[in-house]
């Protein structure tokens, strides 16, 4: 393990430097497996830039060693296993988790960046989600149904699909993970699971505190690397039946090709926003306001829902526009660990890929109002960019239509509801939106209009492990959380019956 610089006044929790002192090797049937190759990759710590520790890089033969403990675990104890025996286990998955809070929140801010109370928010979420599928095992119904032909009883089942490949991403790592593994083991799938190879840490945390919680060995796997080759090796796999992914749409095309030439495994992706957030002048003005930053730039704009076009009635555009270049710039920036409002971007690759839309939106004509400019001084050695809010009136600039996924805010007036709704609906995405209005019909009327999947009216980035959540268009296919993930999770069964 690389040295570790900690903001004055900081400590880290034993268990934090213990989890990071030896090279990570892959969680397979129960137990850490070296990588066959022996390859590693770093993961690095974006605040300044260092290496927290080597990873294991899995190859094509290790995610094979993977599935083959996960069909096995499947076939042998997993889908005989009582609801009941499931239910309690994720239970205490939850508990395991809860109890390890500080150690996975420390984890997630160096490997990722975030706040440390936004990543200790993300722990709890994860719990959530746990203990919210721990409910469902039980729970999973089939029906019976009257057919015309005589003396037949038809009843229907919902089954496990089997082995299901999970790949999650890097804005959100235990927290989508959660997202995923909670209903794919609740529904009695085996689950081989890739994180991001920028966050890997947290969830291989989770395989051994699995195993502590009772889980039989290859029921959870963890493999680490990058797409190419660990996330390929998943989805050309013929032995895995699905594969559940969260990323870039363009990545999600490719996963859906693979799918398709390997043994046509299902496929649920949760995908790409560019997401409308549209105030009316007859809105709560302070609400709305009060809601604009985060949902600008939380989690530093790597968030796929976040409001990253902002539509503002005229008569009261400038007042929003001046209300958020203050806000924005009272932000306090820095490591996640010294608990800012926002920490760094997760890698120079996606920094240099934020400045490069910045400079696209300079040049095309796009203006300005506050940041734009990578951080100096005392934060230069890490990926920080300072909030960015450019003023524009052209929808087909680079910067409105193509997802950015940093800490830059387009804002552009409008007139009109139909003018608002037809520029909230002019985008290849369709993942979130909301609206902000005291006029109870109009926002009815544009949660009717809008093409999303999810719409809040006055409120924005609300969540919970019961409602379902995912897009239209190219923002994914399928609904986590929920009813709905059950249903990513089972396959339905006709039973026949002669009496």
């Amino acid at each position: 393990m690389a040295s570790i610089t900690l903001p004055p006044g900081t400590q880290l929790e034993a268990g934090t430097l213990q989890f990071l002192s030896d090279t990570r090797l892959l969680w397979i049937d129960g137990d850490w497996i070296a990588p066959k190759s022996g390859k590693t990759f770093p993961t690095i710590n974006p605040a300044n830039a260092q290496i927290l520790a080597e990873i294991s890089l899995a190859e094509a033969a290790d995610v094979d060693q993977a599935v083959q403990a996960a069909r096995k675990a499947y076939e042998t104890t997993w889908r005989r296993m009582l609801p009941a025996k499931r239910s309690t286990l994720l239970w205490k998955l939850a508990d395991l988790i809860e109890a390890n809070e500080q150690v996975l929140a420390e984890l997630e801010t160096l490997d990722n960046g975030k706040p440390l109370a936004q990543a200790r928010a993300d722990v709890k979420g994860a719990v959530k989600h746990f203990r919210y599928y721990a409910g469902w095992p039980t729970k999973i119904e089939g029906s019976t149904i009257p057919v015309s032909a005589p003396n037949k009883l038809v009843y229907t089942k919902r089954e496990p699909l089997g082995v299901v490949g999970l790949i999650t991403p890097w804005n959100f790592p235990l927290a989508m993970a959660a997202w995923k593994l909670a209903p794919a083991l609740a529904c009695g799938n085996t689950v081989v699971l890739k994180p991001a190879e920028q966050t890997p840490l947290t969830t291989l945390m989770l395989g051994p505190l699995a195993k502590q919680a009772g889980f039989p060995d290859g029921v959870v796997n963890i493999v680490t690397g990058p797409g190419q080759p660990t996330g390929e090796a998943m989805t050309l796999h013929p032995d895995i039946d699905k594969i559940g992914f969260t990323g870039s749409t363009q990545v999600g095309k490719k996963i859906m090709e693979a799918a398709a030439q390997s043994n046509l495994k299902k496929v649920s992706l949760e995908l790409g926003g560019k997401s409308p957030n549209v105030i009316f002048a007859d809105a709560s003005l302070d609400a709305a306001l009060a809601s604009l930053t985060w949902s600008s730039f939380y989690n530093t704009g790597q968030e796929c829902t976040l409001g990253s076009r902002v539509y503002v009635e005229a008569p009261v555009y400038d007042q929003v526009i001046t209300a958020l270049r203050k806000s924005a710039a009272g932000l306090r920036i820095g490591n996640g660990l010294s608990n800012p409002d926002l920490g760094p971007l997760i890698s120079e690759v996606q920094m240099q890929r934020v400045l490069g839309y910045i400079d696209a939106g300079k040049s095309q004509g796009a203006r300005v109002l506050i940041g734009g400019e990578r951080l100096q001084g005392e934060l230069s050695s890490g990926y920080f960019i300072p909030p960015t809010i450019f003023a524009h009136n052209d929808d087909a600039l680079r910067i409105v239509q193509e997802e950015i996924f940093g800490p830059v805010v387009v804002l552009a007036p409008f007139d009109g509801y139909e003018s608002a709704i037809s520029r909230a609906n002019n985008s290849i995405y369709g993942l979130a939106a909301a609206v902000w209005t005291q006029d109870i019909k109009k926002a009815h009327r544009f949660a009717e209009d809008v093409k999303a999947g999810v719409v809040w009216l006055n409120g924005y980035d609300l969540f919970d492990a019961a409602a379902p959540f995912g897009g239209y268009k190219q923002s994914g296919i399928g609904r986590e959380m929920g009813k709905s993930a059950i249903e990513l999770y089972t396959q339905e069964k006709a039973v026949w019956v002669s009496l």
